[in-house]
């Protein structure tokens, strides 16, 4: 089996995160160094040094050719995030660095497929979001990640149901189908509580949150927010999302003096 390299990532701080995948690289064997290879180039991308990242998948590319389809996947998904992705600003994205990223993306996508690598295949799906990027493109891209998701039986692809879910129900906020874009949102939160990660859990709720004041229940959004401002504050993570927020949620209600404390809160935070 390859190696799995989901416990040595800290995305927080992909500089941590490429000195353990050096320090794996000693004893690494066959696809095993190539797939660390696509991992440090990640970890470039993460801190927007794209050429460097394209450097590191060249210096492997003449390995990939004859390697497993894991290692050929992931230097596709590489290659295409060093082209488009959540790290490269909007307006520096042009024709020709989308359709690089997109050849690259369906080129894992195809690979993923046939080797049956579904955790993989919703990984490029996902990423071809970032190609097409009207809510319309997106909302048909969540959907096909979505039903590979709930398709799948392996773990790869189930810890994706989180992300993906939130992803759908954005890009229906995006469209203003607001009932929909509640119940994915809904789905997620039940994801997330199947798990540790309470920051998770917390950002899904706030995306209930801020539809159902899209909604127009101000009730209901008020009372998750000032929860998810107590368990943040427990968790010493003040949000400056959910202070925005409540400043909204209390001007509306004509609180004005609710609103500019939380208003104060959330220029503080954000310094």
């Amino acid at each position: 089996m390859p190696i799995d390299v989901a416990p040595l990532w800290d995305f927080n701080h992909p500089e941590v995160s490429e000195q353990r995948f050096r320090s794996a690289l000693h004893g690494a064997a066959g696809d095993d160094v190539l797939i660390l290879q696509t991992q440090i180039a990640r970890t470039f991308g993460l801190r927007k040094e794209f050429a460097a990242a394209r450097g590191v998948l060249k210096s492997i590319e003449p390995g990939v050719a004859g390697a497993g389809a894991e290692a050929r996947a992931r230097f596709e998904l590489e290659l295409g995030r060093s082209y488009a992705s959540a790290m490269h600003p909007p307006d520096s994205l042009t024709r020709e660095s989308k359709e690089q990223a997109r050849a690259a993306y369906n080129a894992a996508l195809e690979i993923a497929r046939t080797a049956h690598l579904d955790g993989l295949a919703i990984d490029a799906i996902h990423m071809l979001a970032f190609v097409d990027t009207s809510p319309a493109d997106q909302l048909e891209w969540g959907q096909q990640a979505l039903a590979v998701v709930e398709a799948s039986t392996q773990p790869a692809a189930k810890a994706w149901e989180g992300s993906v879910r939130n992803n759908v129900g954005y890009a229906l906020y995006q469209l203003g189908r607001y009932e929909e874009a509640l119940q994915q949102f809904n789905e997620a939160v039940t994801v997330r509580e199947r798990n540790t990660d309470a920051q998770a859990t917390r950002i899904a709720y706030w995306m209930v949150a801020w539809t159902l004041r899209a909604l127009k229940r101000a009730d209901d959004a008020l009372r998750i927010q000032l929860r998810l401002e107590r368990e943040n504050e427990a968790a010493g993570q003040p949000d400056p999302y959910v202070f925005e927020e409540l400043e909204i949620l209390y001007r509306d209600a004509g609180d004005a003096e609710r609103a500019t404390f939380y208003a104060n809160r959330r220029k503080q935070t954000a310094q």
